[in-house]
């Protein structure tokens, strides 16, 4: 009897424990801020992106410059030596430039 009870129990935690990394990996998929899009931080065109951007499907230099606010990628970023040959998973560093001027 004591055995059943046993195998029942550890078969219902099994199944929680499922169920819960199973609802923790769909959670983790989706950035709520960007409707799903990751390597944003904020909703805003040009809103600072993390540090580490991870290149996407269609995206050029120039539209990652304009969504994170960081004119300089190719400077920043020497292992780029064609900025025409940008290609989704291409690792870059982000550095949003600081709208300071100079007197």
């Amino acid at each position: 009897m004591r055995s059943s009870t046993t195998t029942t129990l550890a078969e219902a935690i099994s199944w929680y424990t499922a169920l819960l990394l199973a609802m923790m990996l769909m959670l983790s998929c989706c950035d709520p801020s960007e409707g799903g899009e990751p390597g944003h931080m904020f909703s805003d065109s040009r809103a600072a992106c993390d540090e580490i951007y991870v290149v996407r499907q269609g995206e050029t230099l120039h539209t990652i410059s304009e969504k994170c606010g960081d004119p300089f990628i190719v400077e920043e970023n020497p292992h780029i030596h064609d900025p025409d040959d940008v290609f989704p998973g291409l690792v870059i560093k982000i550095t949003p430039f600081k709208n300071t001027r100079f007197y």
